[in-house]
Formats: C-alpha cells, structure tokens, sequence
C-alpha cells in the first residue's frame, strides 16, 4: 500500500541457538564450532522483510548473500540511472562485491563503527544499514522464533514467514494510524 523502498536496502545474518535440531540432512548440522541456525534477511530502506533464508550456523554470511538476493518475494523493478539500487552491508561481507554488481546492486559495504563516526559528524546523515538490524530485533521479539525447538527446518522457516507477514501488518498499521 505504501511502496517498497527499492533504493536502499540491506543485508544481515543472525544466529539462533537450535538445541534440537540434530536431525539428519537439517541444515543445523552439528560442528565443532557453532550448532545452530543462521537467519539471512534482506530489507528495503523501511526495514520490511524481502527476503528470509536459513542455513547452518557454521555458514558464512557471504555464502547466503546470494541465495537471500535470489530469494525476493517479489520481483524487482528494473534499475536504470534514475533509480538505482544501493545494498548495504557490513564488514562481514567483504569481498562478496563481484555477486552484487552482477545482480545490478551498488555495494555499500561500511567498515565496523563507521556510521556512528558519521552520525556524530553530521546530525543529518541517515544510516542506512540499521534497519536490518531491527527486522532482527522485530524477529526476537517473536519467542516462538528466538530459541529454534522445531526438528524440521521447514516448519521453523514457515513460522519465520508467518513472522514476516505480522511485521509488515504491523508496519502498514503505523502508517495509517
């Protein structure tokens, strides 16, 4: 109802303890390292969810990028010189800039601490990159999603979606209040 905001996104990953989740073929593989689950989202400049995918802990956050960019609920205006699409990310993703530009992004990929730097300079600069930061706080909130109990990767992926969907209802509700 409000549009998407298609010029500024970002891309973070979350870990979720999964206690349970040993199940053959899961995708929360127990290693050495970490066991657990690893939440991939991408969102629009009002922090909307466009995209959620779910891998093992142990997962880079470079080896999700594409698949969460591939993974758009819905299918992306065409980009031109008069709207561009910027995609923010933070240093854990450097080096992935090559997936970006092929996908017809324009990578900000801003050094740990930088924005606060930025933002204490200059009242007026806005960061760009928190609202995924956010969506992953909205997502916390939902206790059902903040520990995974469920065995099955689809079933905690489906209440991660319905999870999706409560927050853009609750987003269109600010909006029109």
């Amino acid at each position: 109802l409000e549009g998407i905001g298609w010029k500024w996104q970002s891309v973070d990953g979350c870990m979720i303890k999964a206690p349970l989740a040993r199940e053959s073929g899961d995708i929360t593989q127990p290693t050495v390292e970490k066991m657990g689950t690893k939440r991939s989202i991408l969102t629009d400049e009002k922090g909307l969810p466009l995209s959620v995918v779910l891998s093992g802990a142990n997962t880079h956050d470079i080896n999700l990028l594409e698949e969460t960019l591939d993974s758009i609920i819905i299918s992306r205006p065409a980009v031109s010189e008069n709207h561009p699409q910027n995609l923010c990310l933070d240093a854990g993703y450097t080096g992935s800039t090559q997936s970006v530009e092929k996908r017809q992004y324009t990578a900000h990929i801003r050094p740990r601490g930088e924005e606060r730097k930025e933002i204490e300079r200059n009242p007026d600069f806005k960061a760009r990159r928190w609202v995924v930061e956010v969506t992953h706080s909205f997502f916390n909130r939902f206790r059902k999603l903040l520990v995974r109990f469920e065995k099955k990767a689809q079933n905690y992926l489906a209440l991660i979606h319905f999870a999706c969907s409560i927050i853009v209802w609750r987003k269109l509700l600010q909006v029109h209040r």
